[in-house]
């Protein structure tokens, strides 16, 4: 396999059609090394339009997906963003790539360290790699503290939880994949003020859920 030729064509054809066209996202996907994230078992599939399965029964999004969330979260250079649902490292090392820092949090020991070592051996230097249930939202500590500029939750979520909208700072967004299947959208959450949000749907697709998402209350009568 021709593996600039297959990046080129991920590109192309999966990415661009699916309306992600600002250069610093296809620069990011150029940059930042698809198959240095991909288990061995599947580097064959590095670059198609699929999930790839992932210890703990998880699997990285596809290629469009995540190349379609770098974009919506307009990450800029100052900003420190939290992730949700490190998994093998890439969409961190993506984020990393156009933030100033990056916390990831994995509930899943196994994910955690190939999360990990994957973005040691990358050489990617501003992103710190935690363990913990991130589903209801992360303090963090220190420099890596709430608030955040940005959020991005890398699982479905059938609910926002109100932490995640507590810590985020005014002008800050998540970006969350909302609802349960077969009914899930993008959706970008900005903080307009201390205590106005504004969402957008973007666009719907599927995903797993997040490990422990908080589900809604269902009332009976």
């Amino acid at each position: 396999m021709n593996i600039e030729q297959a990046r080129f064509n991920m590109i192309e054809q999966q990415i661009r059609p699916w309306d992600v066209l600002e250069q610093d996202v296809l620069d990011a996907l150029q940059v930042v090394k698809r198959e240095a994230f991909v288990p061995a078992a599947y580097q064959g599939l590095a670059f198609s339009d699929t999930e790839i399965p992932l210890p703990g029964e998880q699997n990285m999004f596809t290629p469009k997906l995540e190349a379609r969330i770098l974009q919506e979260a307009a990450i800029k250079k100052h900003e420190h963003v939290l992730e949700i649902g490190a998994g093998s490292g890439y969409m961190a090392a993506l984020l990393a790539h156009k933030a100033r820092h990056v916390t990831t949090v994995e509930i899943d020991p196994e994910l955690k360290n190939l999360a990990e070592k994957n973005l040691a051996d990358y050489g990617v230097l501003n992103v710190k790699v935690e363990q913990g249930d991130g589903a209801r939202g992360w303090t963090g500590s220190g420099h890596d503290a709430a608030p955040y500029d940005v959020i991005v939750i890398s699982g479905g979520l059938p609910v926002v939880p109100d932490a995640f909208l507590q810590q985020i700072k005014v002008g800050g967004r998540i970006l969350a994949i909302v609802g349960e299947a077969p009914v899930m959208s993008a959706e970008i959450i900005t903080r307009t003020s201390d205590v106005a949000y504004h969402t957008v749907k973007l666009f719907e697709t599927k995903v797993k859920p997040l490990a422990n998402a908080a589900t809604p209350s269902h009332f009976k009568f």
